[in-house]
């Protein structure tokens, strides 16, 4: 199993657990650099929902990189406590809000976070990304007008898809993940 840590910002080099067993899929660390070099300056000052957490590796490199505030949300109660763990390590408990839930269910029943960028990192070829962007797109309250929603997903599993209030403006293929970029269609 390969070291996690945080690659850049304030808690640069820092260690990160992983989750026990092998319920997670971590993101590599050419796939993170590559995410927060295409999102540069845009994570400062963001509200960030990182939906299927793991390990926060993703929503906690956007708060060493200067997001204002994280929301993590896991299903498995090993995920949460690993989120909580490396929130401790990196010193960014203040900033972060960690939920053990149903993706699907939280989303459903949100009515107005309004978050800046929503990381999608399902477990694997289960359509979870496409019934997670199918509710965001329902729910376009979810996301801030200039809001994001990036999904991290195998090559494999993408399907093409016209959605109500949401737009894909960019995709990026590294290895075996896709990362897809979408965002408010301004036809609102």
């Amino acid at each position: 199993m390969s070291m996690l840590r945080v690659i850049g910002g304030s808690a640069k080099g820092l260690r990160l657990k992983h989750v026990p067993g092998d319920t997670t899929r971590p993101i590599t660390d050419l796939v993170k650099e590559s995410l927060f070099n295409i999102l540069g300056g845009e994570v400062l000052d963001v509200r960030m929902l990182d939906l299927f957490g793991g390990t926060g590796a993703v929503g906690i490199e956007a708060l060493s990189r200067g997001a204002r505030e994280v929301t993590f949300l896991d299903k498995s109660r090993l995920a949460v406590k690993t989120i909580q763990g490396n929130l401790s390590t990196t010193h960014f408990t203040e900033k972060a809000s960690v939920f053990q839930a149903d993706a699907f269910t939280w989303l459903y029943s949100q009515t107005d976070p309004q978050f800046d960028l929503i990381y999608v990192a399902p477990p694997q070829y289960k359509g979870m990304w496409e019934k997670a962007v199918d509710l965001i797109d329902q729910n376009p309250g979810l996301l801030s007008n200039d809001g994001q929603v990036i999904v991290q997903i195998n090559p494999l599993e993408w399907v093409e898809k016209t959605y109500a209030n949401l737009q894909v403006f960019d995709s990026r293929k590294y290895g075996d993940t896709l990362l897809v970029f979408l965002e408010k269609s301004m036809g609102e």
